[in-house]
């Protein structure tokens, strides 16, 4: 299904149809780009995809489509809204920890410019926490936006993730087996990170996640791909029937 560049397949499992891109327009700039789509609408409670309903509505609304189907969960109780068996018919599932629980009970949306995080030790302690919590409490394909920093911390992304709080990331996502996200928008993991997970067996997942014409444009991810060596048996493809996270995990 994915084209190709090469021998590395190509697909963009973070697009949004948002900021514009309709369905037809995401399909013409996949077909231009030479790059596989992923389709993702939110799901959880009060968000689009919120019961088995919609969710079977959106699957069916994409079939037939030349793009994979599949959702961004959000919040930690996301799977109440639906039955293993429904979410099981998405291609796959994909999450990040953006939507951050503050200590002191604030729900704070890292991605925001001017998102407060506190002091910035404390606050990749329980970041780093918050990510291993997803990954061991929920069952998702791909975890997005690995290791994005907000704005106030960006600039120290090399202190802040250290060798030490990668590897437990990426020890957390190999243990499970969810796939880390490439992420060309915000251009992380780094390539150290990315070295650190390539070594440790984790497998990848390439997404823009942009809400613009630029869905597609995947420049840092076959970058890191290249600088890294990896082929195609590294990255991530959607699981068959009766092997999904949805199914086999715990819900």
């Amino acid at each position: 299904m994915a084209a190709q560049a090469g021998q590395l397949p190509l697909v963009d499992y973070h697009v949004h149809l948002e900021g514009g891109i309709t369905l037809e327009r995401a399909l013409e700039l996949s077909a231009r780009r030479g790059v596989t789509f992923g389709l993702v609408e939110h799901g959880g409670k009060g968000q689009a995809l919120r019961d088995d309903t919609s969710l079977t509505a959106y699957i069916e609304d994409l079939q037939g489509r030349a793009a994979y189907t599949g959702m961004q969960a959000e919040g930690l109780d996301w799977m109440q809204c639906f039955t293993a068996g429904a979410a099981a018919r998405l291609d796959y599932v994909l999450t990040d920890a953006l939507t951050f629980p503050a200590a002191d009970g604030r729900v704070v949306r890292l991605w925001e410019p001017d998102a407060e995080v506190g002091e910035a030790q404390a606050f990749m302690d329980r970041y780093l926490d918050f990510h291993l919590q997803i990954l061991a409490t929920e069952p998702i394909d791909i975890l997005a936006n690995p290791t994005f920093l907000p704005a106030s911390l960006a600039q120290r992304y090399d202190e802040l993730w250290t060798p030490a709080r990668m590897e437990r990331l990426i020890e957390g996502c190999v243990e499970v087996g969810v796939a880390v996200e490439i992420n060309s928008r915000y251009c992380v993991p780094s390539s150290r990170s990315i070295g650190l997970a390539k070594e440790a067996g984790a497998i990848f997942a390439f997404g823009s996640n942009f809400h613009s014409d630029d869905v597609g444009r995947l420049e840092y991810c076959v970058q890191m791909a290249e600088e890294h060596g990896l082929e195609a048996g590294d990255l991530f493809v959607p699981r068959p029937a009766g092997c999904k996270p949805i199914q086999v995990r715990s819900m």
